[in-house]
């Protein structure tokens, strides 16, 4: 598919690593993508672009989840956009690490739930995830309530339909606030739940005397 204005893809895909690991909407990519523009193009449009940075594998979002065995009421199919990796973000909104430690506000015509640094972290740790549920014949999802109530980062669902919850927070000791939507989530599944876990930047492995597995980033896949 042929892109007569190469500049307009290239913000589009800014305006998409903006937006990363969020279910921000079209209209709000829209309007990041065509910051100082008077009149929007129509979807039918820009579509078009969003297509082309799919089919070279840069935007890669993770789907909502839809439980096979059990009814979870109210859950949003919206995807969780996410690039093919959080370094291109990173670059595209000219960001470097000082920035990132520092809490900087680069992107802000996308809103966010929380920092730059923890939505990069969480996509980093999704590309590991989707290789190594990949090798298991899974697949990888999010899932989040219309209400945004309860909210899961990753759900890894095996051809069973049964499941593994994965949050992802940057610290390395996750407090009680950390884990509460995988109680929720352990409580709505029963035994459809195999396990649930947090992933985390610190550098031990542990589990919490609630059952909840404590991960490093760094010893995914080990």
């Amino acid at each position: 598919m042929r892109v007569r204005r190469p500049a307009t893809l290239r913000a589009w895909l800014t305006a998409y690593a903006a937006a990363t690991a969020t279910t921000t909407t079209y209209n709000t990519i829209l309007d990041a993508a065509t910051a100082g523009e008077g009149d929007k193009p129509a979807k039918t449009t820009t579509t078009v672009y969003r297509d082309v940075l799919s089919q070279l594998w840069l935007l890669e979002p993770v789907p909502g989840w839809t439980p096979g065995h059990n009814h979870i009421n109210r859950l949003t199919l919206s995807p969780k956009d996410h690039l093919v990796d959080p370094a291109l973000a990173a670059h595209l909104l000219g960001i470097d690490a000082t920035t990132l430690l520092s809490g900087g506000t680069a992107g802000s015509d996308v809103p966010r739930d929380g920092t730059l640094l923890g939505h990069l972290f969480e996509c980093l740790v999704t590309l590991s995830v989707r290789v190594y549920a990949q090798a298991g014949e899974a697949t990888v999802h999010h899932l989040r309530t219309d209400n945004a109530r309860h909210e899961i980062d990753l759900i890894v669902e095996r051809p069973d339909r049964r499941v593994v919850a994965l949050e992802v927070k940057v610290t390395a000791t996750p407090d009680a606030h950390s884990v509460r939507h995988l109680h929720w989530l352990r409580d709505a599944l029963g035994a459809d739940l195999l396990d649930a876990a947090v992933i985390t930047t610190g550098r031990h492995a542990y589990r919490r005397r609630d059952g909840v597995a404590v991960i490093p980033a760094a010893l995914l896949g080990h």
